[in-house]
């Protein structure tokens, strides 16, 4: 097997790399969006709710305060997925499947460009 067979072109790594800094840029925004919802939401409140309602809109709140830190939580993962993979272009293994040590379909990367499975060792994964 040649080397060309075990990794991409520096042509092709940097098409994946302007993908991946697409991504984070637009995931960075959106994080920083949710966080400042977070802070929003816990400066406002208003003094002339009747209590009957209080009691409901807090449990709302709440329940909104839960989502967004769940959005939060899975956008860093996410931005920390993105940024490992600048990390592996940089040193040389993306785009090569930790499952099967084969190139990873550049159809996928475009549509994933954070994954280190193919198709074929995530569906091996599952099993």
């Amino acid at each position: 097997m040649s080397e060309e067979n075990l990794r991409y072109s520096r042509e092709d790594l940097a098409e994946f790399e302007q993908i991946i800094q697409s991504k984070l840029t637009a995931a960075r925004k959106e994080l920083s969006f949710i966080k400042e919802t977070l802070t929003r939401n816990n400066e406002s409140g208003t003094d002339t709710t009747a209590a009957s309602l209080k009691v409901l809109e807090d449990g709302a709140e709440t329940a909104e305060k839960e989502s967004l830190n769940q959005l939060a939580s899975r956008q860093m993962k996410f931005i920390q997925q993105l940024e490992n993979a600048q990390t592996r272009i940089k040193n040389g293994t993306y785009g090569v499947c930790i499952g099967t040590g084969k190139l990873i379909p550049k159809e996928r990367l475009r549509a994933v460009p954070h994954t280190q499975h193919s198709i074929e060792a995530k569906l091996a994964r599952r099993d």
